[in-house]
């Protein structure tokens, strides 16, 4: 398990890489929009998938993996999902699965700002519908800023994508650190 040094060590260096790649193109403040942005979407893609994955194996199904469900079968728990965590994310719109497609994903900017949007919208007549509006209003994948091409934004999209993914912050229960207010 990783210390609270280890995970503060880790959480810059990705920060750094993100801004290495992202020089010129973005200023600060959009860079932060980015970060932290990306890291909600990793953290709630994490939580959901922990919390069903919970669920089914106290039901006694060992090898349940939310993120290898299939969407259909989970759009049918969706308002109970909702009802239970607040948000719902599709399998096939959780951030480990789009990161693992993001590299061959051509419009992997579109597929980002569709995700974002179903998350909000999954609120939507809601409790936590006031909660989740405008989430990831500030995370612009589509800026020219991020690249003057859909290419050059997708690329640096996946750069992003993979920096986040490759963090090693531990599972929910070994967090050490408020990676969002360091």
């Amino acid at each position: 398990m990783a210390t609270s040094t280890q995970q503060k060590q880790e959480l810059y260096k990705t920060i750094w890489q993100i801004a290495n790649d992202l020089r010129g193109a973005v200023d600060g403040w959009d860079f932060k929009q980015y970060v932290l942005g990306i890291l909600f979407y990793r953290y709630i893609s994490e939580n959901i998938t922990n919390y069903l994955n919970d669920l089914q194996r106290k039901a006694g199904v060992k090898d349940f993996d939310y993120a290898a469900f299939n969407d259909a079968e989970a759009e049918a728990a969706k308002a109970q999902i909702v009802k239970e965590k607040g948000f719902f994310i599709l399998p096939s719109q959780l951030f480990e699965n789009v990161r693992k497609n993001a590299k061959d994903d051509e419009n992997l900017n579109m597929t980002l700002a569709e995700v974002f949007k179903a998350i909000e919208a999954s609120a939507i007549g809601t409790d936590s519908e006031q909660d989740m509006r405008g989430l990831f209003d500030d995370l612009d994948v589509n800026s020219s800023k991020l690249g003057s091409t859909v290419s050059k934004r997708n690329e640096r999209l996946v750069k992003i994508l993979n920096a986040i993914g490759e963090m090693n912050l531990g599972g929910p229960q070994e967090n050490k650190i408020d990676a969002f207010g360091d």
